[in-house]
Parts: structure tokens; sequence; C-alpha cells
């Protein structure tokens, strides 16, 4: 229907599109403080992109991407998430050619054919970041506690980070082995999905939200008992890094994270009051997603968080969130020859840096000002008949009941001076 949005997206309108831009803000500052520079990528990419880089047993990748053939043949698929095209950028624009590591964010819509629920869409936002170039296990910890810090300014309380480590390609096929040893005689009652996930990457089954695999996986190896050395001792100096900074975890053995490219570290942080959903955001280390994707070796490690469900928790924490600020200025007239000159000032006060809005209903005086009020304007500004043949403008303070007249042409310096509005702590 032309009137009707599709299913699993959202308005953002007016009112509360300016919560929005106030956590990007946050966001934004926050990766500036830490020397992170944002990056734009294409909302749609190559389909490869997403099925080499993401994995093609991930739930992304064989049951949520949007993919269609464009007019040229080739397959697109609107972006499901933003680290794939974080490294393509990377590679493609040589990046890597130039000092490392390289640090980046963004913000910005993804999109996957999901179950619409409180705080998940299929067109949904994240803000995220990701470092390119670094194997230090002190990054893993200054990306934790970047999105920690993020939050913490936001005034979220009651979050849990929850780590684990997930091996790497050494390690990797132990912790396969053992799984699929643990698993071979449970294949019956495991779900479809996780059926196929025994021969393609029996990992993913612990990840399966589905009652009876979690229950089936509820003793199976994990991922800290098959580490190798290197594995091991990445992920204690990663716990050190979070120690030094003061920042609490709780080792889950059981995280895995839903997608293939992650190596080492995993991470997610959770607020355990919010309902079944908990997870507001997580990320991990990917040292093998580059050269997946066609580059040289090279280590990376990042995270996402979602916009929608930090807005849901906040509402649901009771945190006050600035929405719009009102006008200035609204400019009211009252006889003939005055909505001219209304026109002219309302420029003139815009120019000055004061926003400001007269009327364009053809309302009455009496309705303008009732209008005015609703809109929480701190001055209004009345030309009538008498003002013009004074060359004069009465303000009113809305909320001082004050009320004076000035000349005309000094309308916009006088309001300049007392009332420009002040800018929101960010």
């Amino acid at each position: 229907m032309l009137t009707t949005r599709p299913r699993g997206t959202n308005d953002i309108l007016p009112g509360e599109v300016e919560k929005w831009r106030w956590v990007e803000d946050q966001f934004r500052r926050v990766c500036v403080e830490y020397c992170y520079g944002e990056v734009r990528t294409p909302v749609f990419e190559h389909t490869e992109l997403f099925q080499r880089g993401v994995g093609d047993t991930t739930d992304i990748v064989s049951k949520e991407m949007y993919t269609f053939v464009d007019r040229g043949g080739r397959s697109i698929t609107l972006r499901p998430e933003n680290t794939a095209p974080a490294v393509r950028a990377y590679l493609e624009n040589k990046l890597y050619a130039g000092p490392q590591p390289v640090k980046l964010f963004y913000i910005g819509p993804m999109f996957r054919y999901d179950r619409p629920q409180a705080g998940r869409f299929r067109q949904f936002h994240q803000v995220g970041a990701e470092v390119f170039g670094a194997d230090d296990p002190y990054v893993d910890a200054e990306v934790v506690a970047m999105a920690m810090n993020f939050y913490k300014d936001l005034g979220l309380k009651n979050l849990e980070l929850h780590i684990n480590s997930v091996g790497c390609p050494e390690c990797r096929p132990v912790l396969r082995r053992e799984l699929k040893k643990y698993f071979q005689p449970l294949t019956g009652i495991l779900c479809r999905d996780c059926q196929e996930r025994f021969e393609k990457n029996p990992l993913r089954i612990l990840d399966c939200k589905v009652e009876r695999c979690s229950e089936a996986g509820r003793n199976a190896p994990t991922t800290i008992e098959c580490l190798c050395a290197n594995c091991s001792d990445h992920f204690s100096q990663f716990k050190k890094g979070l120690e030094l900074l003061n920042l609490p975890y709780i080792v889950d053995r059981r995280l895995v994270r839903g997608l293939d490219y992650y190596t080492h570290t995993a991470f997610e942080i959770m607020v355990p009051d919010i309902g079944a959903q908990s997870s507001i955001g997580g990320g991990g280390r990917y040292n093998g997603l580059i050269e997946t994707c066609g580059g040289p070796p090279t280590p990376g490690v990042g995270f996402a968080l979602g916009t929608e469900r930090i807005i849901l928790t906040m509402e649901r924490q009771e945190i006050k969130i600035p929405g719009a600020l009102p006008p200035d200025v609204f400019v009211v007239t009252a006889g003939q020859g005055a909505d001219a000159e209304a026109f002219k000032l309302l420029f003139s006060l815009r120019s000055s840096g004061l926003s400001a809005d007269k009327d364009y209903m053809g309302r009455s005086m009496k309705a303008q000002m009732k209008y005015a009020g609703k809109t929480g304007v701190r001055f209004v500004v009345i030309l009538g008949e008498e003002e013009l043949a004074n060359g004069t403008a009465q303000v009113r303070d809305m909320g001082a009941c004050i009320q004076e007249a000035i000349k005309l042409d000094e309308v916009a310096q006088y309001l300049t001076g007392r009332g420009k509005k002040k800018s929101r702590k960010s």
C-alpha cells in the first residue's frame, strides 16, 4: 500500500530524530577522542563480499540478506553489517599503504530480513568502529573500553561485559573435532539448521537460539578448553588490559557471536533487565577477514552497536534524551501590509543565527499567539499596523511576560543579544 511503510522499517520523525542525532553525536565525539576517523561505505555491495567475509554458514548470509540482481546482471546485497564493507574500503583505497593501525568508525543503516520485534527492525541502524593492522591485545581492550565509555556517557546502567576467546585457525580444528564428537549422537534432536551446521561449522550450533539445541549443547566442549598457546596468551593479555582500565567482565565460555570471521576475542555488552534481547552490542577480533576478502594478512578488531536498542534501553531505564529545542522567535502579524514586512524580518533573524518562523496559514492574531505558545518559543515579535507606522515591533518574552517596543531595524540585534539559544552540552 502506498500509505504503509514496509514491515520491519520505521519512520523517525521530528521530535524523535533529535534523540537519534544526539546519541550519534555522543558516539562521534567518543570516537574522535580515541583518534578514530569516520568512514561512509555504500549501502549496497557485491554479494560475494558478504558471502566470503561474513560466512555462508551464518544466518545472515543464508537467511537474512536482501539480495537482488541489478540491470547489469550483477548480484548486489544491501549491507547487513558494516565490517566487511569497511574491510573492502580499506583494501580498495589502499589504506594499508599508510601509517598503521587504521582506526575507523561508522554510523548508518543496515538491512536484514529478520523477524521484527522490540528494538529489532529489517532496516536498522548501527554505530561501530574497526581497527586494522594491530594485533596487540590492548587494542582489543581499547575498543571494548570505547564502547563501554560511550554507553556510560549516555547514562546507561547495569551494563555487563561478557567476553570469550573463539580461537584461531590453528586451534579451531581441535574444537571442531571435539564438537563433532560431542554432537554426533545428538544430531537427531538438533534443528534442521544445526544439522547442516554439524557438517559445515559445528561451532555455530553453540550460537543457536532454538531451545532444544541450546539444551543439547549445554555440556559441549568450549572454545577456551581448546585454545592454542598463542590464543590463550592473547586472551590473558586482553583480560589484563580490561583490568588495567577497571572494566569488570564475565568470561562467557559459550559466547561465539553470530559471524564466521571472528578469531581470538569475542565480546558482548548486555543489560539483563531489558528483556529477552539483552545484548545491546558486541564485537571482537577478525584476523583472517582481510585476507579472506583478497588482501594481505592483516589483523583487525571492532564492534557494532544497535542504535534502536540503545535508545530503547535508555527509554526503559528512564534516561532523559535531549529532544528538539523550541524555536527562538515566532513573528506574529496583524493588519494589512504586516505580512510582507514579517517575511523580510524573518530572514534577517535567521541571518543573525536565530531560529525563527511565522504564520503561513492566514490565522488570526489570537490564533497565531496560541500556536506560538504551543511551540515553546521564547520570543514573539508582533507586527501590526501601528508598529509598521512607527517603524517598530513589539517583542514579547514569553517566559518573563515582558513586552517592549523595539525599532524594526534593531530587532535582530536585540534578540541575538538576549535570546540566542544555548547549544546542548555535547
